[in-house]
């Protein structure tokens, strides 16, 4: 063996020597997580409405400390961590008040947003006091919103993140289908009405989907996570309406945050 191999197989043997006594090693270095520098934005279902313990210093925005930004944050302890969802955003709530925490620097941004300029609460509000030919009509006053106006609102925000964030990963979530059907309710509003209500979701969901994707994000359907825990299944992580405290009506529990929007961000964060 020449004395050149001889060096080169007594240096290996001496790094390994070595890696083993300190305990580094590749596979250590390997697992390495980078921090991430983490804006979330949004509407009510980023903030936390429904999931209650909310920030007292966030007023109307009702973030809670059970929103699955916050939740993500604290089990991942990014280097930096901003959260601007509110309660009640549209689209241009977010452009104008939202985007501040964002930079050059950012990594890794969560959102939903459109449910309100889509005229959600209205729609629940017409389907739980209307005939069901009303509540019918309102929803397909909502698709037609959907198809002719929400992409290009859209449009403006996405192309907002991503001209003060161009380096994020962006994580644009959905919304959960409302009601099981043939569930366990035996009152309240119909199977018609509980059905457009989830296709209504769905087309919602979809036109989103499609325009996150055209900007080159992530969009992630908690649909899925939601399956067995809809209004009427008996193990819901949805508030119905409730009289008392109307804001929390139709927003996820904080079992419908840590379960049902945590686990499906956690898996493109």
């Amino acid at each position: 063996m020449k004395l050149s191999r001889v060096a080169a197989l007594s240096s290996s043997l001496l790094l390994g020597a070595v890696l083993a006594l300190t305990g580094a090693g590749p596979a250590q270095a390997d697992s390495t997580v980078q921090a991430v520098d983490y804006v979330a934005l949004g509407d009510s279902y980023s903030s936390g409405v429904g999931a209650g313990s909310y920030d007292s210093t966030s007023g109307n925005c009702k973030r809670s400390t059970r929103a699955y930004p916050k939740l993500w944050a604290a089990g991942n302890s990014p280097s930096s961590f901003a959260f601007t969802a509110c309660s009640g955003a549209r689209t241009g709530d977010v452009t104008a008040g939202q985007l501040g925490p964002l930079s050059s620097a950012t990594d890794l941004v969560s959102i939903t947003v459109g449910g309100n300029d889509a005229g959600f609460a209205d729609v629940m509000t017409t389907c739980v006091l209307s005939s069901d030919a009303e509540c019918l009509a309102r929803i397909e006053e909502a698709k037609r919103y959907v198809d002719t106006t929400l992409p290009g609102k859209l449009d403006q925000v996405y192309s907002a993140i991503r001209a003060k964030a161009p380096a994020a990963r962006v994580v644009v979530l959905g919304y959960p289908r409302f009601y099981k059907l043939s569930g366990s309710c035996s009152a309240g509003m119909s199977e018609t009405k509980r059905s457009a209500i989830n296709g209504a979701a769905d087309y919602l969901n979809t036109a989103t989907a499609k325009r996150a994707a055209d900007h080159g994000y992530t969009f992630g359907s908690v649909v899925g996570t939601f399956t067995g825990h809809e209004i009427c299944s008996g193990a819901a992580w949805l508030h119905s309406v409730n009289w008392f405290n109307m804001s929390d009506s139709y927003h996820p529990t904080a079992s419908g945050q840590s379960g049902g929007y945590l686990p499906v961000f956690a898996s493109h964060a």
